[in-house]
């Protein structure tokens, strides 16, 4: 089965994603159709790409009858809008993450897609990385006895991104980069609701929060450690501490390709792009991309590795460090 993909927005990660998309067989994935509000722009990315339909209204591209999934790849605080467009046009959507601003949004775009009896997954990348699927299998057969602390550290330099900055367009740490630890946590403690969750934080004058420590407490007494700042670089790596053994996963763990167990270190290449790439190991979107065919492939609404509910519990996560360091969007008010 082919899988014939509709790319929303133009942008930088959209590029990405389709690149990726063509590291893999063209018998099960292709690109048919891009859109983008800046016209000019989306025949540009159709050019380069080699896409054969161009929309400059993504009302125009819910409407094309030859597209079965649609890649959202806007800014942050689209990704509502336009997964509402889509889902209501009953095309399955694979969402950039985070899915939405907020646990709202999060909530009325699963409903919807509920309704609409169409997929629908957050663009969690990490987590069908051959890494993350190793750490899991680790985590069932105990390799490093019972988990009792996570540390997750992701840093870098990103303030003179008007993106990651500037409060209408969705900028802030934790939306941007926090997100990728806080969800490694509830990959490794299987989608567990934290006890508690307790953040501290520093805002720029925009009001976005420009760096983050968050303590989670889960049951059993088990821990996780989330550090998390567009002001500078970190170690960007996850430590997974056990009973009985340490995993670790070095920079980059948001698109790892290396897994060291107890010491001993496993390399897992992504394969190479046939275009530059903006984002470090971009061409692993594949992995998230054939997920999703397999998921149509057997006629199911939700992947069981980023479920609408986990995708609810990383909302309501983050809207709870958000309260705690006083970060408010326009979407909080709606």
């Amino acid at each position: 089965m082919v899988v014939r993909w509709g790319i929303c927005s133009a942008g930088k990660i959209s590029h990405d994603f389709t690149v990726a998309l063509k590291t893999l067989p063209p018998e099960d994935h292709q690109v048919v159709a891009v859109a983008a509000r800046n016209a000019k722009r989306a025949e540009e990315f159709a050019q380069k790409h080699c896409i054969p339909k161009v929309y400059s209204s993504y009302e125009e591209l819910a409407k094309d009858p030859e597209i079965d999934v649609v890649y959202v790849g806007t800014i942050h605080p689209h990704h509502h809008s336009a997964g509402l467009i889509f889902l209501n046009a009953k095309k399955n959507v694979l969402c950039e993450k985070p899915l939405a601003m907020n646990l709202r949004e999060v909530k009325e775009l699963v409903a919807t897609a509920k309704t609409n009896n169409v997929f629908l997954m957050e663009g969690v990348w990490t987590r069908f990385f051959p890494v993350s699927l190793e750490i899991s299998r680790l985590l069932v057969q105990e390799a490093v006895g019972e988990v009792k602390l996570v540390r997750v550290d992701f840093g870098a330099s990103l303030k003179n991104i008007p993106r990651s900055v500037e409060k209408e367009l969705g900028g802030g740490a934790m939306l941007d980069i926090g997100i990728y630890c806080l969800q490694f946590v509830l990959m490794v403690y299987d989608g567990e609701k934290p006890e508690s969750v307790h953040a501290t934080g520093v805002c720029l004058d925009t009001g976005v929060d420009e760096s983050m420590v968050v303590t989670l407490k889960f049951s059993r007494g088990r821990l996780a450690v989330c550090t998390y700042t567009i002001a500078m670089n970190l170690p960007n790596e996850a430590v997974i501490l056990g009973t009985k053994g340490t995993i670790r996963v070095p920079a980059p763990m948001w698109s790892p390709t290396s897994l060291i167990v107890n010491e001993k270190e496993t390399h897992y290449p992504v394969p190479e792009p046939y275009l530059p790439l903006n984002f470090i190991n971009s061409t692993g979107m594949r992995y998230e991309a054939e997920e999703v065919r397999q998921c149509l492939l057997k006629g199911l609404k939700e992947s069981s590795r980023m479920s609408h509910s986990d995708s609810t519990l990383l909302a309501e996560i983050m809207d709870e460090c958000r309260r705690q360091v006083g970060v408010v969007y326009s979407q909080d008010h709606q």
